[in-house]
């Protein structure tokens, strides 16, 4: 059963950074596309970044430029560095690559 734990959200100003962390377990990682949601107050989830098995990486235009996504596979872990953080980035991000098996997310909240 694919289990996933994200950690490192927290309370930033405009402008600061973070380094979200996602631990995988219950499947092969490093055979799977890796992928950073968000769910911001009274929207949908959204597809912040992807990280393929071979590395190739993709992100939403609101965030390209500004969030880099890696992954660790010796250490079953994805990470999210997230900088020059604004207001809109407020929301609960979650990792994943399938379509069930959901973490509990890691809160990031951006005050202005």
């Amino acid at each position: 059963q694919p289990k996933f734990v994200e950690s490192g959200g927290g309370l930033v100003q405009t402008g600061g950074s973070l380094r979200l962390s996602c631990l995988a377990s219950g499947f092969i990682f490093p055979n799977y596309r890796m992928n950073w949601y968000r769910m911001a107050p009274g929207k949908a989830r959204e597809l912040v970044a992807t990280n393929t098995e071979t590395g190739s990486v993709n992100y939403a235009d609101s965030v390209k430029g500004r969030f880099t996504i890696s992954r660790d596979n010796d250490k079953y872990t994805l990470y999210l560095q997230m900088n020059s953080l604004n207001p809109e980035d407020t929301a609960v991000y979650y990792c994943n690559t399938f379509s069930h098996s959901w973490g509990q997310g890691t809160l990031v909240i951006v005050s202005s």
